[in-house]
C-alpha cells in the first residue's frame, strides 16, 4: 500500500491510496491542473484513478471535483447527504458526473481496496472519516473533526498509516488574526483538532501497531510545522512507540509512504 499527501490545509486537501492495483484520490481540494501535477511528481497519472471518495462538501475538498470528474469521467463516492450539496457547475451542461452513494459507517469496495466509512463530528452536513484496508493492511484519513469520539478511536485501531489532522495551537488561535466568531467555530466540537488534543490521543490511544503517522491539515496563521512535529514527537516518546513521524506541510505535498506486511515504513 502506497499514500501520499498531495494537499493538506485549509486551502486544499487531497490523498493518493495505492493498493494492488486500485489508485484512489481521497478529495478533490486542489484545481484539476495542480492535481495532476502533483500526481506526475510522485510518478503517477491521474488517467490511471479508478475512482475518487469525498469526506465532505466544503470547498476545499471538493473545489477541484467537477473538473476532475469531468475529465477523468471515474465514478465519485460520497455520502447519499453530501451528495446533493456537490455544484457539478459545467458538467450539468453536457457528461453527468458517475456519482455513487453510501451512508455514513457502511463499507464498500473498489477494485482491490475496502473501504469503511464513519461519522466525524464536523460542521458538515454529514462528515466522514475513512480506512483503506488491502491483504492485511490498513491506512486511515480523519481530518476536519472538532474532538476524537469513541467510535473514531474505535476504526482507528489496527490503523498501519493514520493521516490525523493536528490543525491549531490553542495560544497561537487565540491571538490570531482570525474574527472571534471564526474562532469560537475552529475551537468547538465540531470545529478542528489542536495540537494538544492530537497529542493526547497519540499518548493514549494511537495504535501499536502504527508504522506511519502523518499530521495535517495544519492551519496556516495558527500553526507551525515545526511546533506539530515537536508536541507529537513528546507524546510518542511518552508512549515509546516505533512510529515515524511525518508533517504534512500547507502547500505542498508529502513523499510517498510505502506499507508492507511485517515490515516498517519506507518513503
Amino acid at each position: 500500500m502506497r499514500v501520499s499527501v498531495l494537499a493538506s490545509s485549509s486551502s486544499g486537501n487531497s490523498t493518493f491510496v495505492h493498493a494492488g492495483g486500485t489508485r484512489l484520490l481521497v478529495d478533490a481540494g486542489l484545481s484539476g491542473k495542480e492535481t495532476k501535477a502533483r500526481l506526475a511528481a510522485i510518478g503517477e497519472e491521474a488517467s490511471q484513478l479508478d475512482a475518487i471518495v469525498i469526506t465532505h462538501e466544503h470547498s476545499d475538498h471538493v473545489a477541484g471535483l467537477p473538473a476532475l470528474a469531468k475529465n477523468l469521467r471515474i465514478p465519485v463516492y460520497l455520502s447519499r447527504l453530501t451528495a446533493p450539496l456537490i455544484d457539478w457547475g459545467e458538467m450539468k451542461r453536457g457528461v453527468q458526473p458517475r456519482v455513487e452513494t453510501f451512508q455514513a459507517g457502511s463499507a464498500f469496495r473498489v477494485g482491490e481496496i475496502e473501504i469503511e466509512t464513519f461519522t466525524i463530528p464536523h460542521d458538515a452536513v454529514d462528515p466522514v472519516g475513512l480506512t483503506f484496508r488491502h491483504e492485511g493492511l490498513k491506512a486511515a484519513v480523519v481530518t476536519d473533526l472538532g474532538y476524537i469520539p469513541e467510535n473514531v478511536k474505535f476504526h482507528l485501531r489496527g490503523t498501519h498509516l493514520l493521516l490525523l489532522e493536528s490543525n491549531h495551537d490553542l495560544d497561537m488561535l487565540k491571538v490570531g488574526p482570525y474574527p472571534w466568531a471564526l474562532k469560537q467555530r475552529v475551537m468547538s466540537r465540531k470545529g478542528h483538532l489542536s495540537n494538544d488534543v492530537t497529542a493526547q490521543f497519540i499518548e493514549h490511544d494511537l495504535d501499536a501497531c502504527a508504522q506511519t503517522l502523518i499530521l495535517g491539515h495544519l492551519s496556516e496563521n495558527n500553526n507551525y510545522p515545526a511546533l506539530v512535529d515537536l508536541i507529537a514527537r513528546q507524546a510518542i516518546g511518552q508512549r515509546g512507540l516505533p512510529v515515524r513521524l511525518a508533517v504534512a506541510e500547507p502547500g505542498r505535498q508529502s513523499e510517498v509512504f510505502t506499507l508492507e506486511r511485517g515490515a516498517g515504513s519506507a518513503g
